[in-house]
């Protein structure tokens, strides 16, 4: 497989980054899955990588790179200009050549020149932490095997674009280990397209899907060049809770054999671009995106003939940037100022600064720090602009746009779709930026005019309670939020979201010799949060994943065997001691941060144990990796089996401190039901006799041998009426997610005094 030159779609898979790059990678792994992917062949990095050895290039490109001054656009564009011509200038091997005729037939059939989109696919370790989107070029039906090979040396050459060069210097990426593959995929004449978000790209709320839509092809929703239709889908119930129409004149079409910009009518273009049908269609394809990556996912769109495709998907790579602006933590007294356009908010934060309009990218070099990027939209070539600037501001584009997508990746705010700031706002005019209201005003920031979002916290009365309210977390940019609410700690912390984030599975890296960096990665984002809370417990349970979750890892499938169901399969302390290994990786990590870096606040909780040997088992690898109970390190165990509470007197005489009941498995495997089984989810009811019988046997037993008794499944969120039996019997503390922890203390509240 690592020498093929070209491949079919259904020939590679997410495993493959290092021959087909994240986008073919993608493609890949999504038509095996079953995803409406349009069918396409991939160029491998391995043919680029000839390509460069047959015609001895490197040599000529790392001369030419040796010349280049970073910090003047005009160098950047002069480089990028030579080094494209030497690429297109050399000769393509006649036998790859003779590859991609026989692939391109094939996918167009005998009497039939396909029109195909020639893609981009970059190449690079650790591609998932870092976003190569917008660096190389896309072509759009193109049709005709010379054409088909010219623009896929065109695209080879789009590797040394300058905004390309310049995003891998500033990224520290070597320009000749980072290779490019080029998937030729059959077109989809969009008649609409668009971006969908498995999370809200701006505020990271993870309980929604965000779809944006254009008539035509999707480069114009990218672009930024129009502004698309909003739409919002609560991913619970599938159901649509925002609709904001945009008014589009212009769409971006295949006419004849160019694609070209044509008129809209102004009743079409003010018509909602998709149905709710469709929007509800797409949203559903979303979350099965989601589920199967087991990470959130940023997707392309197209729809032709009223059949939906999805043409790219990759990882959302901004979850976890900090903001560069000081100001992110503080929302504006907006009465202090004057309003000059309001737009869609694209990337949360305040900054200040003196306006600089840009009309193209000959005038990027005006852009000075500390300025605001005015300009219509945004593209790549703009990255070292955007840079430089503290805020960003465009007329058109929607929070999927360009503009939107790298302000939030440099962490500074965005507004798009204002409609008119290049008209509006005055060059040098100081303004402020407002990227969590969508807001822009006129003059700067001064102190007295921000209110901190910590102090709206403490300006609210604390209601304390005796029954610890804690939260249940797993990304860690959420932490030093959440730890400024009125909250006792950190009831579940859940590793699997991290784990996927590393995005490898671990016997991979352990095979790779990578075994230490993995858990210095995982160390590294643990201590986020226990940073955040401070002398507040942090619960770390222990990675849960089941065998099809880590199967999706990179390398996943090489491990992971497959089983019918999952759900009680290889899972919890069982895998830890089958196979020691990984677990030691986990608790390297945590001895790390308790040791290195000093925070003991850091707690541990197992999940899923069987048997009464099995925590006497794990209890053993735990002791052996250094870390004992103490009055600093407490050891929980999870409810979430039946036998966990018919047993949980023998469990507690093994030597735990705390249990933590997970309601949800507790109640599926209770009820004998899966609640994520449309035919049977109607049964799952935390509140059913039986499983209220759970919880009191556990929480009574706990107390009789004075040990925490917490819950951390979604009933505590959810139920206040059962929060009321749980204080009742004695438990100690519930874990909640971050948006209910107010409503939950002031139930609690209520409950502690009527028992009084």
């Amino acid at each position: 497989m690592q020498k093929r030159l070209v491949v079919w779609f259904s020939d590679v898979d997410k495993e493959d980054i290092p021959l087909v790059g994240g986008k073919g990678a993608n493609l890949g792994e999504m038509t095996h899955a079953g995803f409406p992917v349009p069918n396409g062949f991939i160029v491998t990095a391995e043919g680029y990588y000839q390509f460069v050895r047959e015609n001895k290039l490197a040599q000529k490109i790392k001369h030419l790179l040796a010349t280049t001054n970073f910090d003047k656009p005009e160098s950047l564009h002069q480089v990028s200009s030579h080094i494209k011509k030497v690429i297109m200038h050399a000769n393509m091997n006649k036998g790859l050549i003779k590859q991609i005729f026989d692939y391109y037939r094939k996918l167009g059939g005998p009497f039939t020149d396909a029109l195909v989109a020639v893609r981009s696919s970059a190449t690079a370790e650790d591609l998932p932490t870092a976003s190569f989107a917008g660096q190389q070029a896309t072509f759009l039906n193109v049709q005709g095997e010379a054409n088909v090979v010219r623009k896929i040396k065109e695209a080879w050459a789009s590797l040394f674009e300058a905004r390309a060069i310049f995003y891998r210097h500033e990224n520290h990426f070597d320009h000749f280990r980072v290779g490019i593959a080029v998937p030729v995929q059959k077109m989809v004449s969009s008649e609409q397209s668009g971006v969908m978000f498995t999370i809200d790209p701006v505020t990271n709320d993870k309980s929604i899907i965000v779809i944006e839509a254009i008539y035509g092809l999707g480069e114009y929703i990218v672009q930024g060049t129009v502004t698309p239709d909003h739409y919002e889908v609560d991913k619970h119930d599938m159901k649509i809770i925002v609709k904001k129409v945009a008014p589009q004149s212009v769409m971006y079409v295949k006419k004849g054999r160019v694609n070209k910009e044509v008129g809209i009518s102004k009743v079409k273009g003010n018509k909602q671009k998709i149905t709710d049908k469709q929007i509800l269609a797409l949203a559903d394809l979303a979350k099965k995106l989601e589920k199967h990556y087991y990470f959130p996912q940023d997707s392309e769109w197209a729809i032709e003939k009223s059949k939906i495709f999805i043409v790219q998907t990759r990882p959302i790579t901004t979850i976890s940037h900090k903001s560069k602006v000081k100001s992110q933590n503080y929302t504006l007294n907006a009465n202090h100022y004057t309003l000059l356009v309001k737009g869609d908010p694209a990337s949360p934060g305040i900054a200040s600064g003196p306006a600089r309009i840009i009309h193209s990218t000959k005038e990027i070099g005006k852009v000075q720090s500390g300025d605001v990027l005015v300009a219509p939209q945004t593209n790549p070539d703009y990255v070292p602009a955007m840079k430089k600037a503290v805020a960003v501001v465009t007329d058109s584009g929607g929070r999927t746009s360009h503009a939107a997508i790298v302000s939030r990746e440099l962490g500074i705010p965005a507004v798009v779709g204002s409609g008119k700031a290049t008209k509006v706002i005055k060059h040098d005019l100081v303004i402020t930026v407002n990227g969590s209201r969508g807001e822009v005003y006129k003059g700067g920031t001064r102190s007295q005019e921000l209110v901190s979002q910590k102090d709206e916290f403490q300006i609210r009365p604390k209601i304390e309670t005796k029954t610890h309210v804690y939260v249940n977390l797993a990304e860690p940019e959420l932490a030093a939020t959440v730890a400024k609410r009125h909250v006792d700690g950190v009831g579940l912390l859940r590793a699997e979201f991290m784990i996927a984030g590393i995005g490898v599975h671990p016997k991979k890296m352990i095979k790779d010799g990578k075994g230490k960096q993995y858990s210095e990665k995982l160390a590294d984002q643990i201590c986020m949060f226990a940073k955040a809370f401070g002398q507040r417990p942090v619960v770390y349970r222990t990675s849960d994943f089941k065998t099809n979750e880590y199967r999706a890892l990179v390398g996943g499938r090489e491990y992971e065997p497959l089983e019918p169901n999952p759900m009680l399969g290889f899972r919890g302390a069982y895998r830890y001691i089958a196979d020691p290994s990984v677990f030691e990786l986990e608790l390297n990590a945590i001895k790390h941060v308790r040791e290195k870096q000093g925070y003991k606040n850091l707690w541990v909780m197992i999940p899923f144990v069987r048997t009464v040997k099995e925590l006497i088992n794990v209890k053993k690898i735990i002791s052996e990796a250094g870390l004992y109970r103490s009055e600093s390190f407490k050891l929980w165990m999870m409810v979430e089996i039946p036998s966990n509470v018919i047993l949980l007197e023998q469990f507690i005489r093994v030597g735990i401190d705390g249990i933590s009941i997970g309601s949800n498995d507790l109640t599926m495997l209770t009820l004998g039901t899966d609640r994520d089984n449309s035919e049977v989810a109607h049964e799952f009811d935390e509140r059913n006799d039986a499983v209220l019988w759970m919880l009191e046997k556990a929480i009574v037993t706990a107390r009789k041998h004075k040990i925490s008794a917490s819950i951390c499944g979604q009933a505590a969120s959810l139920y206040p009426s059962l929060v009321e039996k749980l204080v009742e019997w004695g438990i100690t503390s519930v874990s909640v997610s971050p948006d209910a922890i107010d409503n939950v203390r002031k139930t609690i509240y209520r409950i502690e005094r009527k028992m009084k």
